[in-house]
């Protein structure tokens, strides 16, 4: 059986490495660009960083920045728009998760206009053609979004969020700069590093995971139990660096192996009560774990996880200990920095519950999970979750 394996074509990583745009737009030929970002980053100046290194590069550009947390199918089409008119030939993206699905949708749109609708893009895609070249620069230590095969758009409508799984959508390039990451906020480095987390244990634990995901993965997740509290806690430097290099290392395995049922049901907290993505998967990852550890061989995976996390005991330990140790580890981390809510504390109520389970249950990430999940199982870990 064969396995496939999709990467970017080349990624610039460390301090100041935003330079190298500028060069690099010179290089490929490009003319304009189309600048896709959210205010928040405009307003704090980040946006500004990488405006300059464009300008640099003599190239001119018009600015989007009209994205929400969570972004919308209306976020892409106006997107869509703004990007025909300006009539740029390369999207630069540059933010967390939000402002970079949201240019990967106009990407798509962009050279496969028949799908302009964007709800046909959820799920597996089968667009024809690629997208309109980007080049991504992340200002958060999370989502991984630079390169990876996904993006996340919700539907208001329907209350759901659309997972777009589509090769044609990957950036061309992907500069990760820590200087670009160092004005996050504690809640946000948070936030944000607890979600590549969990990209890396979902991707180790899935039931498509290979030898080269894993490597991938566990790597990812010695990398943020190491640096993640220093990186927010203290603003270390070199932790900064590290945790942007862990969640490119962790979104390099589980955009191809996919992920598990703590994103099947986060993904409803954030359409439904617009709970920040990286908040919800640190508080549902110890619950969900604990429920996939009942499964022997996945407690066994989290048996080779805690041995190289510096648990070496754990190798002699029952498999309910194991689970014990591996969930209480990860709560541990939670509450070192700083995330220590509910989902109650978001809005989610125990009338939504079956609703809520029922959009998991449909959910594209729900198949990777390593244990069959029923309506009633996600309905009790939602209340377990509260």
């Amino acid at each position: 059986m064969s396995v496939k394996f999709v990467l970017n074509e080349t990624s610039y990583f460390g301090k100041g490495a935003r330079e190298e745009l500028a060069g690099e737009i010179q290089k490929r030929g490009f003319k304009k660009v189309f600048l896709v970002s959210d205010k928040s980053l405009v307003e704090a100046g980040v946006t500004a960083k990488v405006e300059e290194v464009i300008k640099k590069a003599g190239v001119e550009y018009d600015l989007y920045d009209e994205i929400k947390p969570n972004p919308t199918i209306k976020n892409v089409t106006d997107g869509v728009e703004a990007c025909k008119k300006s009539g740029a030939d390369l999207i630069v993206a540059v933010g967390g998760g939000s402002s970079i699905d949201t240019a990967k949708g106009i990407s798509i749109v962009m050279t496969n206009p028949e799908r302009a609708d964007i709800k046909s893009l959820n799920g597996a895609s089968n667009t024809v053609n690629r997208g309109m070249p980007i080049i991504a620069l992340p200002t958060t230590a999370g989502t991984a979004a630079e390169v990876t095969i996904n993006y996340v758009i919700t539907d208001e409508d329907a209350e759901i969020k659309m997972v777009c799984v589509d090769p044609n959508d990957i950036p061309i390039l992907a500069i990760i700069d820590s200087e670009l990451m160092a004005s996050m906020p504690k809640s946000l480095a948070a936030a944000t590093g607890m979600d590549a987390l969990t990209h890396a244990v979902e991707g180790y634990i899935t039931a498509a995971h290979n030898e080269m995901s894993d490597m991938f993965h566990m790597k990812a997740i010695q990398m943020i139990f190491k640096y993640l509290p220093q990186a927010v806690n203290e603003k270390d430097p070199e932790a900064i660096e590290m945790m942007g290099m862990a969640q490119y290392i962790a979104g390099m395995g589980f955009s191809n192996v996919g992920l598990g049922i703590v994103h099947s049901m986060a993904h409803q907290l954030g359409a439904v009560y617009d709970t920040p993505h990286g908040i919800a998967n640190a508080m549902l990852l110890p619950t969900v774990m604990r429920f996939n550890g009942e499964n022997p061989e996945t407690a066994q995976r989290f048996r080779e996880i805690l041995v190289n996390i510096g648990r070496p005991d754990a190798a002699h330990l029952n498999d309910q200990d194991v689970i014990n140790t591996f969930v209480w580890m990860i709560s541990e981390l939670s509450k070192t920095v700083g995330i220590t809510t509910t989902i109650k504390d978001y809005g989610a109520k125990e009338e939504d519950f079956e609703m809520l389970a029922d959009k998991a249950m449909m959910d594209p990430c729900k198949p990777g999970n390593p244990r069959e999940v029923t309506k009633e199982d996600f309905i009790e870990l939602y209340r377990k979750a509260m």
